[in-house]
């Protein structure tokens, strides 16, 4: 039987410690998150500096819903449902660019301004005597019902009601304050359009990776173990690190390392690794970023700053940031086995060349369809995915360092090397799928 003929049966997937895996699999579960989950969350859609002039747009989807990030006449950012009010067309086919003032369907060029309000209709006397102004259709393009801009970051959810943005991201904010604060201006601006990448699993597998510390030095040894073998034969002629060195090789790091690097998790399925220290805390400064810092700053809140390093941060359901190398990725989940990953970089304004050059070469390294270290997850992604059609075991193993009751305090710390915030993703995942049970009046 379907779960779209008893939604609410999705929610025994998820046990305090383990997931089915239909929820991987199953494309009813699938449509289920995409109608619930994403809905009731809160997902990012863009920075503002995207769209930096009147008149300019990002389109993109939350979901499955084709949306437009417009800035309006007035410089406030909307975030609009790309079709037309009349017949459903989609405004907007481009990535990005400039509509001007309005936005111009091609089907009956019906035009609105960029705040979605409809602004004309063609020989407009045909509608007389009709009760258009009651229509749907009267009131211009359908706008998301709820929009925050977070120090430029922008997100929006779906879904009215529910749970506010401040509620549901809490303390996790702090990366990407801290990310946006290392700018000596307190300022980020995206460089460039990001890296696509598509990968054949489930979008969980590929946000589960980002806080997992116990894959690295098994997975990554065929790529960054290999760079790492050849560095230390060419650190006896005395060469000065090079950059790309810098970026691969502490993946390669150990057991230990990554167990002392600690893992942070907040409540609504957000945490992070990197609470002690991180791979990315020994990088060289050759720049004199850090003295100009301490001049923006103070040498105080300057060292508080640079001083964390986390390593991922992951903000459920679908986006990770990495604030000390300055970089986004978004997983778009398309299908229960398809997943389309951008990732994205920003350059630190004011902040010396170096930092971006170095940001785009960790971004080209690790995360390009051409990197010598993603293609290790690929693999084992699409491995996951074709093992867990395996029908003798039907679950998904989450113990790694449970203690027992997680999830009660805003804020808990565990051993680097745990699955805790895996266990706290599928807490969010169940709490944020809860209106499955209005469907078929079974409460969560």
């Amino acid at each position: 039987m379907s779960y779209l003929d008893n939604p609410s049966s999705v929610l025994s997937l998820v046990t305090d410690d383990e997931a089915h895996r239909d929820v991987y699999i199953a494309e009813d579960v699938f449509e289920l998150e995409m109608n619930h989950l994403f809905r009731n969350t809160w997902i990012y859609v863009g920075h503002a500096s995207q769209i930096p002039n009147k008149g300019d747009y990002y389109s993109t989807k939350i979901s499955d819903q084709p949306v437009l990030m417009v800035r309006h006449t007035d410089e406030t950012i909307h975030v609009l449902y790309n079709r037309c009010a009349h017949r459903g067309t989609k405004l907007v086919t481009d990535i990005h660019g400039n509509t001007g003032k309005t936005f111009r369907c091609p089907y009956h060029a019906w035009t609105y301004r960029t705040d979605g309000t409809l602004l004309g209709v063609p020989v407009r006397d045909g509608y007389e005597d009709v009760s258009f102004g009651n229509s749907c259709a009267s009131k211009g393009m359908t706008s998301v019902s709820n929009v925050c801009v977070y120090r430029e970051f922008v997100f929006a959810k779906l879904q009215d009601g529910g749970i506010e943005f401040e509620e549901f991201f809490g303390d996790s904010l702090s990366s990407i304050d801290n990310m946006i604060d290392r700018s000596p201006e307190g300022r980020l601006e995206v460089v460039g359009n990001p890296l696509r990448y598509m990968h054949h699993c489930n979008w969980k597998m590929l946000v589960e990776n980002q806080t997992d510390s116990f894959h690295p030095m098994v997975v990554h040894e065929s790529s960054a173990g290999v760079v790492k073998e050849i560095w230390e034969d060419m650190k006896q002629h005395g060469n000065a690190t090079p950059m790309a060195v810098e970026c691969i090789v502490p993946f390669t790091s150990s057991y230990s390392f990554y167990e002392k690097m600690g893992i942070r998790t907040w409540q609504n399925g957000h945490g992070h690794t990197g609470v002690h220290f991180s791979i990315h805390s020994d990088y060289a400064d050759t720049s004199g970023y850090v003295d100009q810092m301490k001049e923006a700053y103070g040498k105080e809140r300057a060292e508080e700053i640079l001083n964390e390093n986390r390593h991922n941060t992951v903000y459920f359901p679908n986006l990770m940031v990495k604030g000390p190398i300055q970089t986004l990725r978004l997983f778009k989940p398309l299908a229960a086995d398809r997943t389309l990953v951008e990732s994205w970089i920003f350059r630190l304004v004011g902040a010396p060349d170096m930092l971006l050059e170095r940001t785009a070469m960790y971004n080209r390294l690790i995360n390009a369809p051409t990197s010598i270290v993603g293609h290790d997850d690929t693999e084992v992604y699409e491995r996951a995915q074709e093992g867990l059609h395996c029908t003798n075991n039907q679950w998904m193993n989450f113990q790694r360092h449970y203690f027992g009751e997680e999830g009660v305090a805003p804020m808990e710390e565990f051993p680097g090397t745990t699955e805790a915030q895996m266990r706290n993703q599928f807490r969010a995942w169940k709490k944020f799928m809860h209106s499955v049970s209005d469907q078929s009046g079974v409460q969560a």
